[in-house]
């Protein structure tokens, strides 16, 4: 007891004393959730709580970009967490210090009972942004927004798509598109494509390659390798890239991971040359399947840019359902990092940029990009 207690501390600008016998009297405090075991049961108990509060993931942005992991909560020490909403706390000489509710994450619900105890927490969170003169806080909450909306700006829309598993392996086969995913399905098992998992060294090389050629496609650089390996480590058994081949040649891959509660499609990459041989259809489905004999009630098939009509029907046709999901920045005018009328330019030129620059250009940004 006496360990988590010198764990908990109030939340202070070290810089600050007048604002730490502020906050104080607010009532709130600031953990670390790598250390304070506290925040792991908290995370464990909770039904609304993901991957993305994990310690695991936390600890991997952290170990990849330096990403400095806290939770705000209105608990006193050593006392049982009963609310959170965690942050990390990016610094960043190209693109400012800031707030973020999670870094490259697809969304990260405040763990609070009611709107009452978020806006609590979202106001100390303000009031640090104001204190330590930060750029921007930053939220991704799927059931809860800002009060004071007039104060936060949408930075991204999203549409967010779950596959409810409370059916039969059956029932769900017949719920997708006919046409579009079924007949998809069969013809990947007529082809009898080759199918592998884990997290070894040749699964993570194989599915690197395939998610340069997809991001070049895409016109973005790819995430270093280095956040893989991290997220291969902190993860563990949770984390499994699946790959499928036609004879010895890697098609497709995916990469997922799962919680007791719901399995995550975080990460998906192919070869457009065998499109036709329906490689993904093969993975997610078998994903699926392996998701349900684990008795998770959930497939949560990531987000999809509100934009991208069709990513988001692509979804879709495995019936998941797709509900809106807004990031909110405070304040209202902070900006981001890349302006828009410079995007199209920049996707031209990494669409034809090289693998080992276009790798280098990815380990360099995504430090910055949290």
């Amino acid at each position: 007891m006496t360990e988590i207690c010198g764990q908990a501390q109030e939340l202070t600008s070290e810089q600050t004393k007048s604002s730490r016998a502020m906050e104080s009297q607010a009532g709130i405090f600031q953990i670390d959730p790598l250390q304070d075991p506290r925040w792991k049961a908290f995370v464990d108990r909770r039904t609304d709580a993901c991957i993305f509060h994990s310690p695991g993931w936390l600890q991997a942005l952290k170990s990849c970009y330096g990403y400095e992991p806290c939770v705000l909560s209105s608990t006193p020490p050593c006392e049982p967490l009963t609310n959170g909403i965690v942050f990390c706390q990016v610094r960043s000489r190209l693109t400012g210090r800031r707030l973020v509710s999670i870094p490259f994450s697809d969304h990260c619900d405040p763990l609070v009972n009611d709107s009452e105890e978020f806006q609590q927490l979202l106001d100390a969170s303000i009031r640090r942004v104001e204190r330590e003169r930060l750029k921007y806080l930053e939220i991704r909450p799927i059931n809860f927004a800002p009060r004071l909306a007039e104060s936060f700006a949408i930075s991204s829309r999203y549409f967010l798509h779950r596959l409810d598993l409370d059916h039969s392996e059956e029932i769900l086969f017949r719920s997708f598109h006919k046409n579009c995913v079924q007949r998809a399905i069969r013809r990947a098992q007529s082809e009898s494509l080759g199918y592998e998992e884990g997290c070894s060294e040749l699964l993570l090389n194989q599915f690197y390659k395939l998610l340069i050629m997809t991001r070049r496609r895409q016109g973005v650089p790819p995430q270093p390798l280095k956040w893989f390996r991290s997220l291969i480590r902190c993860m563990g058994s949770n984390l499994k890239i699946r790959v499928a081949l036609k004879g010895d040649i890697p098609i497709a891959s995916i990469l997922t991971i799962a919680d007791p509660k719901k399995m995550v499609y975080k990460y998906g990459c192919r070869d457009p040359r065998f499109n036709h041989l329906g490689g993904t259809f093969l993975l997610l489905w078998r994903t699926i399947q392996e998701a349900k004999a684990a008795g998770m009630r959930e497939f949560d098939m990531g987000r999809s840019d509100a934009s991208n009509l069709g990513l988001v029907t692509f979804k879709e046709h495995w019936a998941a359902k797709g509900v809106k999901l807004n990031y909110w920045r405070y304040p209202a005018q902070a900006s981001g990092f890349c302006p828009e009328y410079a995007i199209k330019y920049v996707r031209r030129l990494l669409s034809v940029m090289p693998d080992a620059p276009l790798g280098m250009l990815g380990r360099l940004l995504y430090p910055h990009s949290g």
